[in-house]
């Protein structure tokens, strides 16, 4: 990033001795090859890339071109930066969103953005390629860009009495295709099928929309139990989750979901603990699928991580998070009279959203704070930024980009 601005710089230096008194500025830019100018544009963090608009008319209809939006991309997942998140919080005030971006967080900057609110106010689902899926009512749902304001409406949910199910919007790079996913839970009643075993009642069916068709597809129904809250990661064109254990059995299972061949998958788990009830979350790590695992000996999370997908064997243990609580969950514990840390393990609480370039861990507990954990040091440090919500909240890791929707 640095390198690029610099370039921008030299180039202006080097050709204002040339310009004619009076002439303007803005017309040295047009001089720069249109290579050279998406080659610096498209490595600029997406801040500075929203700033180089107001630089020339020019430079505003590049940002538009989808050359310059799909290199920009690529640059983003290439360089391995630091991330960056979209949090939403509904109350007081509904659909307040702020972008965080970490990406100069090695040098101790990390800039927060307030985002435009949408009419109506929407629930935030999911992050991909820069674009969130959002959702209204129990049906609605919308694909976004928050920094363009463009804005979609998808085909209809499938009718289901009550809410929607657990959602999720991904891409196969292969095919180059966007989809959401539905999986609703529904139990099959005991009393309709007396003579079935137990376990066979527990169903969920799936359906699933790839964006720029008509109309949703419903897959087979298969015999796992998803919940809305059920823990998510997307790896290798794989959605996974992390599903609870029922009265059926004892443990739970990691699931994985093809987009490209639309299949479900069961995955191997790490043997973290002796107990399969230990891991608590998924997240992707370095861009390997990873898992949160919590021990009840002693209250500490650690963070493990599948070196080479698919094989059981290359789960290695890469980081262990001792016991913390919040300032600000201390003094909400203090001020409502009741307390966190169940069983003193406030680490229940706790979430990994991200290891950072630094070697630095952020966590969120029970979506009211943020912190930075550094393992070298084994020091606590609560994030906060202007204007963070003061109550519920939910955070997701977000690409910041111009990126849309191919019709």
């Amino acid at each position: 990033m640095f390198s690029s601005r610099l370039y921008i710089v030299l180039v202006v230096c080097k050709d204002s001795k040339v310009l004619k008194k009076g002439q303007a500025a803005t017309n040295m830019m047009h001089r720069l090859p249109r290579e050279v100018v998406v080659h610096i544009l498209s490595r600029l963090p997406l801040t500075s890339l929203l700033n180089s608009k107001l630089v020339c008319r020019a430079w505003r209809t590049l940002t538009q071109d989808p050359f310059l939006i799909s290199n920009h991309l690529s640059h983003l997942a290439e360089a391995g930066n630091d991330p960056s998140f979209i949090l939403q919080s509904n109350w007081p005030i509904p659909d307040q969103r702020h972008f965080i971006d970490f990406f100069d967080h090695s040098e101790g900057k990390v800039i927060s953005k307030k985002l435009p609110t949408s009419t109506p106010p929407m629930h935030l689902v999911d992050s991909c390629n820069g674009l969130l899926c959002m959702s209204y009512n129990s049906r609605n749902l919308y694909i976004c860009n928050p920094f363009t304001g463009l804005c979609i409406e998808l085909p209809r949910l499938v009718q289901y009495p009550s809410k929607l199910g657990l959602l999720g919007f991904g891409f196969h790079q292969t095919r180059k295709e966007h989809k959401v996913i539905q999986i609703v839970f529904r139990r099959k009643l005991k009393r309709d099928h007396p003579n079935e075993d137990p376990s066979t009642l527990i169903q969920s069916e799936v359906q699933i929309l790839t964006i720029g068709t008509p109309s949703w597809r419903t897959l087979e129904t298969i015999p796992y139990r998803f919940k809305k809250s059920a823990s998510k990661a997307l790896v290798n064109g794989r959605f996974h989750w992390l599903l609870d254990p029922n009265k059926y059995t004892m443990a739970s299972l990691l699931v994985s979901f093809d987009l490209e061949t639309e299949q479900f998958q069961e995955v191997p788990k790490p043997d973290c603990c002796g107990s399969d009830m230990c891991l608590r979350h998924l997240l992707v790590v370095r861009g390997c699928l990873s898992a949160g695992a919590f021990h009840d000996d002693d209250g500490r999370l650690e963070i493990w991580v599948m070196k080479e997908y698919g094989v059981k064997e290359s789960w290695i243990k890469e980081f262990r998070i001792g016991s913390y609580l919040p300032p600000t969950l201390i003094q909400q514990q203090t001020r409502h009279h009741f307390s966190y840390s169940r069983h003193n393990f406030p680490n229940l609480f706790a979430r990994v959203l991200h290891v950072l370039r630094s070697g630095e861990i952020l966590l969120e507990y029970k979506r009211r704070a943020l912190v930075v954990y550094d393992p070298q040091c084994e020091t606590f440090k609560e994030f906060t930024f202007p204007e963070m919500p003061a109550h519920w909240f939910k955070i997701i890791v977000h690409v910041g980009s111009l990126n849309w929707l191919e019709n």
